[in-house]
C-alpha cells in the first residue's frame, strides 16, 4: 500500500511511549501529524511509584506534550478524549461530538487497571497508572500516618499503620520496598505518639513468588530483601475482598486503612472501537506488522496490542516493547510515502528485566547475566535516567536519588488535594 505525501494527515492517539516514539521517529517524513491525548502531558511510568512513595516530584517524571513538539510544525498536539473510531468514514470521534479525519490512524492507548470483575475494589485500592492515581495514593500514604498520631484506640491505630500491596509484579515488589523504608527508616524520629517502625507492610500476591518473570534466583533474592525491610510477603493467598476497612486474604479479615492495587491492567477500549478480536485483557488482536484486520491503513500498538513474540509468548506490556512497536509502525508508514517495500513483520528484541526493592538493592535480568544487589541497583538507576526526556530531568531525579541516599529523607513528602467523594480517606 503506498500512500502520498501531499498532505497525507496521519491521526496518533496515545502520548505514551509508543506514541511518542512514532512521532519522533517521523520527524521529517513530509506527514501532517495529529497527536491525541486525554492529558497534556507524557508521563514516564516506570517512575510512578516514587511519586507515590514520596521520592519524586510530578514536574520530574511528567512533561507537557505542546513543549515537547514545540518546534515541530508538522505537529498538531490535542488535548482531548476519543470516544471511538469510526473506520469507514476513516474518522476519530471525541467525547464533545467532533471527529477528527485521518488517512492513516495509530492506536497507542495504553492500558488501565484490571480488578478481575471487581471494580468496586477501585474505590478503596487505587492502582498506579496515572499522575493523579500517584498523588492520590502518597496523599493517603502519609494521612494514614497523621491519622495514627492522633488516634486514641489501639486497634483503629494498627489499622492506619498497616499497608497492603496488592500484585507482586515489578510495581508491587517497588511499592512494598519503599513503602516499609517510609515507615521504618524515614519517619520514626518525627512523631511522638506513634512509633512508626511498628507499622505492616504486606505484599500479597496470589501466585508461587514475587516477580514472577524474573528466574527463580532472582526472585528468590528479592523476597529475602523485601524481607529484610520489614515486608510481610504472603505468596500463594489470593484477595477475596476489600472494603473501606481492610482487606480480606483467602478467609482471613486484616484490618488496613491503605491499599494499592498492583495486580492487574486491561487494555484500553481500542479493540471495541475498531469491532476486532480481543485477548482477555481487551488487547487488540494485530497481525505482524501491528496493523488491524483487513485496515491496513490502521496500526494498534504498545499495550494496546495482542502480538507474540518469536518464541510464543506474549509481548510485554513494558516500555522499551512499546517503544519498539512506535518505531516499527514510523518505518512502516516512511516506506508507504516513498513507495518502497515495507520492512519486515514486527520483532520484539528483549532488553532486560529490571526490578528495585527500596533505595540501595534491585535486581536485573539480562538473559546472558543476572544481578542482584548494589551493582544491580546502579544499573537500575542508570538505565531509568538514561530514558528520562530531556537533560533537566535526568538531573533533577539524579539529585533526588542522591539527596534521598545521603539524607535518609525524601524530598516529596507533601500532602496534597482536597477531600472530596468518593474517595475514602484512610
Amino acid at each position: 500500500m503506498q500512500a502520498s505525501r501531499d498532505d497525507h494527515h496521519l491521526v496518533v492517539v496515545g502520548a505514551g511511549f509508543a506514541g511518542l516514539q512514532l512521532v519522533r521517529d517521523l520527524a521529517g517524513a513530509g506527514l501532517r501529524i495529529t497527536l491525541i491525548d486525554q492529558r497534556n502531558h507524557h508521563l514516564f511510568q516506570p517512575l510512578l511509584y516514587q511519586v507515590a512513595t514520596t521520592i519524586l516530584a510530578t514536574s520530574e517524571i511528567a512533561w507537557p506534550v505542546r513543549r515537547l513538539f514545540r518546534e515541530r510544525a508538522d505537529v498538531t498536539t490535542l488535548l482531548a478524549e476519543v470516544s471511538g473510531v469510526d473506520a469507514d468514514g476513516k474518522r476519530v470521534l471525541l467525547d464533545d461530538g467532533s471527529a477528527v479525519p485521518y488517512d492513516t490512524l495509530v492506536l497507542a492507548t495504553g492500558a488501565r487497571h484490571s480488578y478481575f470483575g471487581r471494580d468496586e475494589w477501585e474505590a478503596f485500592a487505587p492502582g498506579l497508572k496515572t499522575l493523579e492515581d500517584a498523588t492520590t495514593i502518597r496523599r493517603r500514604l502519609l494521612l494514614a500516618f497523621e491519622q495514627a498520631e492522633r488516634e486514641a484506640d489501639p486497634t483503629m491505630r494498627q489499622a492506619l499503620l498497616t499497608f497492603a500491596v496488592i500484585g507482586a509484579g515489578p510495581t508491587g515488589v517497588e511499592l512494598a520496598g519503599i513503602i516499609a523504608e517510609l515507615a521504618k527508616q524515614i519517619l520514626w524520629r518525627e512523631f511522638r505518639n506513634i512509633d512508626t517502625r511498628e507499622a505492616r507492610v504486606l505484599l500479597i500476591e496470589a501466585g508461587a513468588r514475587v516477580l514472577p518473570a524474573f528466574p527463580v534466583s532472582l526472585s528468590d533474592y528479592a523476597q529475602a530483601a523485601l524481607e529484610k525491610l520489614g515486608v510481610e510477603v504472603l505468596l500463594g493467598r489470593p484477595v477475596s475482598d476489600i472494603r473501606a476497612d481492610g482487606v480480606t486474604i483467602g478467609t482471613e479479615a486484616v484490618g488496613c486503612r491503605t491499599v494499592v492495587w498492583a495486580a492487574g491492567v486491561a487494555a484500553s477500549p481500542a479493540a471495541a472501537w475498531l469491532g476486532i478480536a480481543a485477548d482477555r485483557a481487551g488487547r487488540a488482536s494485530v497481525d505482524a506488522n501491528l496493523n488491524a484486520p483487513a485496515r491496513p491503513e490502521i496500526f494498534v500498538i504498545g499495550d494496546t496490542a495482542a502480538l507474540m513474540t518469536a518464541d510464543g509468548k506474549p509481548v510485554p506490556g513494558i516500555a522499551p516493547a512499546a517503544k519498539q512497536q512506535g518505531a516499527h509502525v514510523a518505518r512502516i508508514i516512511r516506506a508507504r510515502l516513498a513507495g518502497k517495500a515495507a520492512p519486515g513483520p514486527f520483532r520484539y528484541r528483549h532488553q532486560g528485566n529490571l526490578a528495585t526493592i527500596g533505595k540501595s538493592a534491585a535486581v536485573v535480568d539480562f538473559g546472558w547475566l543476572q544481578l542482584r544487589g548494589w551493582i544491580a541497583w546502579w544499573i537500575w538507576g542508570i538505565a531509568h535516567i538514561f530514558f528520562l526526556i530531556g537533560a533537566r530531568s535526568r538531573v533533577a531525579v539524579a539529585w533526588s536519588w542522591f539527596w534521598t541516599f545521603i539524607s535518609g529523607q525524601h524530598s516529596a513528602r507533601l500532602i496534597t488535594q482536597g477531600r472530596k467523594a468518593p474517595e475514602r480517606e484512610p
